[in-house]
C-alpha cells in the first residue's frame, strides 16, 4: 500500500529489549469528498509508522515533511485506563520517498547523504492537495 502524508512530529528512534532500533512518526492524510447535499467534507486521518531499516533516516523525518510511503497496515484496538475503547492505524513502512522540502529539510538530506543512508528522494510537487 501507499500514502501520501505530512509528519505530524519529528520522527524518533527507540530501541527495542532485543537491542533493535526502530524509527517512529506519525502522518497525516488529508481527504474530502462532497456528500449528498453537495457539501465538500474534509477529513483527515493518522497513521502511527514504523521503519526498522535504517536508524538514520529520522535525522530527515521532520514535522511537516511532504512522504510517500509503501508498506503495510495493520490495526491495534486497546482499552484505555478510563475504560473506553480505542484503535489506531499503523502502517509498517518498507520504502520512504520525501517530497519536497524547507531548507531544514534539505540541510537534513545532506547529512543523510554524507552518511550513506538509502534514502528515496523524490522531485518536488506543487501540485498535490495536502
Amino acid at each position: 500500500m501507499n500514502i501520501i502524508g505530512r509528519l505530524t512530529k519529528d520522527a524518533e528512534v527507540h530501541t527495542t529489549p532485543q537491542e533493535k532500533k526502530v524509527v517512529n512518526f506519525s502522518v497525516a492524510i488529508n481527504d474530502s469528498y462532497r456528500n449528498k447535499q453537495g457539501e465538500r467534507i474534509e477529513q483527515t486521518s493518522y497513521f502511527d509508522c514504523s521503519y526498522w531499516i535504517s536508524p538514520n533516516v529520522a535525522k530527515i523525518l521532520l514535522k511537516g515533511a511532504l512522504v510517500e510511503l509503501t508498506g503495510r497496515v495493520s490495526t491495534r484496538a486497546w482499552t484505555a485506563t478510563n475504560g473506553e475503547l480505542r484503535s489506531s492505524l499503523n502502517f509498517h513502512t518498507s520504502t520512504i520517498k520525501l517530497h519536497g522540502g524547507s531548507k531544514k529539510i534539505e540541510q537534513a538530506q545532506a547529512i543523510g547523504k554524507q552518511e550513506n543512508t538509502k534514502i528515496i528522494l523524490a522531485e518536488p510537487l506543487d501540485d498535490l492537495p495536502f
